[in-house]
């Protein structure tokens, strides 16, 4: 359904505030985000389903920027266009520009802090454990078949065990997927085909396709 300016103006408020909130009690990066962003964007407001929220952290990770500002533009922009991709976007940053700024004046003041040094120590704990969240959210939405489990396991190996950027790792997961995709197509073509000849040659000869031998007689 079209929203008419007015409707666009508000849900772009909303997204405002929605992201504005995400952005000042969250933590970690985009996907410590992850849990937060779906409680509000797809169970509170229902902006996306869930499998689209899915897709759009895929689409962030493989595209340039931070993975929270590229999905809070495209959430924006899919609910209320433009203007909403750019509210949406400045609502996301707001929070940590403010703190920044702020932190910037008193961090000599603070840096050997006990205080803090524990308040920062909490922090990374508890972004550890929105992150592990996020990885369980991926696993149980994603297929589960032998290639999605070879792809993910090696994919962790070569990450994990050697220095190849994860940009190349990406790069590779979506060529072998497209190229997998591309050769799946190619042979459930060639098996309808072959499924469309069987059944053409099983089928009981008719009167109707039977070619006549027997000319008419002439009166």
């Amino acid at each position: 359904m079209k929203l008419s300016a007015k409707e666009k103006f508000i849900s772009a408020l909303r997204l405002f505030a929605t992201f504005f909130k995400i952005g000042l009690f969250s933590f970690g990066g985009g996907y410590a985000m992850f849990t937060m962003i779906e409680r509000e964007v797809v169970e509170k407001h229902k902006f996306l389903t869930h499998d689209e929220l899915m897709d759009v952290f895929a689409i962030a990770e493989s595209t340039p920027g931070a993975v929270a500002i590229n999905v809070a533009t495209f959430v924006g922009t899919r609910v209320a266009g433009i203007f909403g991709g750019i509210f949406t976007t400045f609502g996301l940053m707001l929070p940590s520009i403010i703190i920044i700024m702020s932190l910037s004046y008193i961090i000599d003041l603070v840096r050997d802090n006990k205080w803090v040094e524990y308040l920062f120590k909490g922090i990374r704990a508890g972004v550890l454990v929105l992150i592990a969240k996020a990885v369980l959210s991926f696993f149980r939405s994603m297929r589960k078949d032998w290639f999605d489990f070879v792809l993910l396991i090696a994919s962790f190996l070569i990450a994990f065990l050697t220095e190849v950027s994860v940009i190349y790792i990406i790069i590779g997961t979506i060529v072998i997927c497209i190229l997998a995709l591309v050769i799946k197509n190619a042979i459930d073509k060639k098996k309808n085909k072959v499924t469309i000849i069987g059944k053409k040659l099983k089928t009981p000869p008719t009167p109707a396709n039977i070619p006549s031998i027997i000319s008419p007689c002439k009166t």
